[in-house]
């Protein structure tokens, strides 16, 4: 007979085996509530998050985001009209902001300026009256403009004081304000180049799309093209083609001839991204199914395989946007880029060519710093993207 009494370490190690839950293969792989929303997040917002860890990307990116809603405003900003001039001030130094007069606190105010003569060179020469302190009116009713040319407007966020001048960055040979001109310039350098970059995006998306998803003889003819554009150097050519735009052509087709000189010799390198890309890419078994679907080329390209590397070509036109900048700033220098009555940083640099000039009134260097400043925050905002858009990363 079989005893069935058990000892209580036999009892208690066959309780542990009853109660014990089945083992479950998926529990050692759960992911926790962070890890699931990084694995289920999608190509743009990972591109987001680890564009937000680099910080001069960000800061860059503001930046920039300001500048461009400056663009927007500009007749408000601006305390001048573009083409007002000062016929009493020709070559006015920059006045200086102040807060406190004789130790009293007295808010923003400017200190006139007494106008003298160098005997010696006949130049006029600019004290500050200490005696005079003008204060700076805000949110004012100031010089008449209109509103990008449709509506005309007086406010401005800052004006000059009563009977009184406010040239910040100083004026030029014929007493127009600096700051404001550099302000109204910002407009059409920062829109060159958006307008540039996206006729050139379109043309690199077309030409290299059709070059690497077709092949043979389309290939052939895009690649030969694109290899002879630039074998040019680009300056001298630049040169050319302005200096060919007819001088009898209106401010306006000007801008916009020298908007399209910059796109068709800016697309050959982005079109050779977009063709490398797509030849191995259309080779893919997505692409493939798509196209035994019955899918139109137009939409296998547009739909399936641009797509897959939208990010890096958004990268690469961020980074080529201010060489259209630095080249619309180089030929207006020169004077074969826009020229007045059109201002743009290129222009207003174009007056600062005479060393003596530069030499005595420094003033007229400032077009070049926010040039620099915009130029930098796209090279910072452009590595960014570049990083985030990188699948290894």
């Amino acid at each position: 007979m079989t005893d069935t009494t058990s000892t209580p370490a036999t009892r208690s190690t066959s309780q542990h085996f009853v109660s014990r839950e089945p083992w479950d293969p998926y529990v050692a792989d759960k992911l926790t509530p962070e890890q699931e929303k990084y694995y289920m997040a999608g190509q743009w917002k990972l591109m987001w998050w680890r564009f937000r860890r680099h910080r001069p990307a960000v800061i860059s990116a503001a930046f920039l985001a300001l500048m461009y809603l400056s663009i927007v405003i500009c007749e408000w900003i601006a305390p001048y009209d573009l083409h007002t001039r000062h016929a009493k001030y020709i070559f006015a130094p920059p006045q200086g902001v102040h807060l406190f007069h004789d130790g009293k606190f007295m808010g923003p105010f400017v200190y006139g300026l007494k106008i003298g003569r160098d005997m010696d060179t006949l130049q006029r020469v600019y004290q500050p009256d200490h005696s005079q302190p003008q204060k700076l009116r805000f949110f004012c009713s100031g010089e008449r403009y209109e509103f990008w040319g449709l509506v005309e407007g007086t406010f401005h966020f800052v004006c000059p004081p009563e009977n009184g001048s406010f040239f910040l960055l100083g004026t030029d040979r014929l007493g127009r304000d600096m700051l404001s001109r550099i302000v109204y310039a910002a407009r059409i350098s920062l829109t060159i180049g958006i307008i540039g970059i996206v006729l050139s995006f379109t043309l690199a998306l077309v030409l290299g799309g059709l070059a690497g998803y077709y092949g043979g003889w389309v290939d052939l003819v895009v690649q030969r093209v694109t290899e002879i554009l630039k074998s040019f150097p680009h300056l001298p050519l630049w040169l050319a083609l302005s200096a060919a735009l007819p001088v009898t052509w209106s401010p306006l087709l000007i801008y916009f001839g020298i908007t399209l000189i910059l796109a068709l010799l800016d697309w050959p390198s982005l079109g050779r991204a977009v063709r490398s890309k797509l030849l191995s890419l259309r080779e893919e078994d997505y692409a493939l199914a798509a196209q035994m679907m019955g899918a139109k080329p137009a939409r296998i390209i547009g739909r399936h395989l641009l797509p897959g590397f939208m990010s890096h070509l958004i990268a690469s036109a961020t980074l080529s946007i201010p060489s259209m900048i630095l080249a619309e700033t180089a030929l207006s220098f020169l004077g074969l880029g826009l020229r007045p009555p059109i201002t743009s940083w290129g222009v207003l640099l174009n007056e600062a060519t005479d060393i003596n000039v530069v030499a005595v009134n420094w003033w007229l260097m400032f077009p070049v710093v926010p040039v620099i400043l915009v130029i930098l925050a796209y090279q910072f905002m452009g590595d960014g993207m570049r990083d985030a858009a990188d699948p290894y990363a």
